[in-house]
């Protein structure tokens, strides 16, 4: 009898499998992002009962870096992530032989210059030191934020996406930019006082309890084509897929738009106008 039932088991399950498809039972009505914590993570949390509305059970896996969600992503751990820009993905499909697609810009976590020294950019005196991260898709809007103040020059015909500093074409006041260290890093070497200048990315002056309007001496701006927006991506092939349509959907919508800003009270920026 114990055979028998056994088998009988075994006839059901393949009979579900053949109604519903391998995987479908878990994933036809969830999908599953990977995201930094703040605000990606926030953000996605906020829109989880909309979603639900929508028919879409949304599972996010937080990341506390910027090399695994990729990863995860390109093999199929992920549906979708959030925590990236344009210019991080590229690089990154360079890299790593990547396909991984841009589906759509969310938000502006502007990259923003803080000092203890200064109050202003401009106030910088000759050879102070700035201290800036690792992640070289950064370099870009901060030495465009050197440049709108009049600090620098950058060479002209220079990608800005692409710019590093040795596209300094003039620096007049010969600014010394420091970049060795952990994006994470940059809130506490700011608080200790250390160099003159300290270029920290808002998701984590956010997440250290910065308030970027406020204390920063110089912030990037939105703009809905900024290549510095935070994108949602996904695999080759998969953008038109019906449960990221409706994540995007959302996302973009003005109601989430208006969230973003009202919350982070201006320290992370809807890409889109609401």
């Amino acid at each position: 009898m114990k055979k028998v039932g056994f088998f009988l088991s075994l006839i059901v399950a393949f009979v579900a499998l053949l109604i519903i498809g391998p995987g479908e039972a878990h994933s036809k009505n969830s999908l599953t992002i990977g995201a930094s914590n703040v605000p990606h993570a926030q953000i996605l949390n906020h829109i989880k009962p909309e979603l639900e509305k929508e028919g879409v059970h949304l599972n996010i896996r937080v990341f506390q870096d910027y090399v695994l969600p990729n990863k995860a992503l390109a093999s199929g751990e992920l549906d979708a992530n959030y925590f990236q820009t344009v210019p991080f993905l590229q690089q990154w499909n360079k890299q790593n032989n990547g396909h991984l697609v841009n589906v759509g810009s969310v938000h502006l976590e502007p990259m923003g210059i803080y000092s203890k020294k200064v109050k202003r950019l401009q106030d910088l005196k000759p050879n102070s030191t700035i201290l800036v991260s690792n992640n070289a898709p950064d370099y870009g809007r901060i030495l465009e934020l050197f440049q709108q103040a009049g600090l620098i020059k950058i060479k002209k015909g220079v990608n800005i996406t692409q710019a590093n500093f040795s596209d300094i074409a003039s620096n007049p006041r010969h600014l010394v930019f420091k970049n060795s260290y952990e994006p994470k890093l940059l809130p506490e070497i700011y608080q200790n006082g250390e160099g003159d200048a300290v270029a920290i990315n808002a998701n984590y002056a956010v997440q250290s309890g910065l308030n970027p309007k406020k204390q920063a001496i110089a912030l990037q701006k939105s703009s809905p084509d900024s290549p510095y927006n935070n994108i949602v991506a996904v695999r080759n092939g998969d953008q038109n897929k019906k449960n990221i349509k409706k994540l995007m959907k959302v996302l973009e919508s003005k109601p989430v738009q208006k969230w973003i800003y009202d919350h982070y009270k201006g320290g992370v920026l809807p890409a889109h106008k609401y």
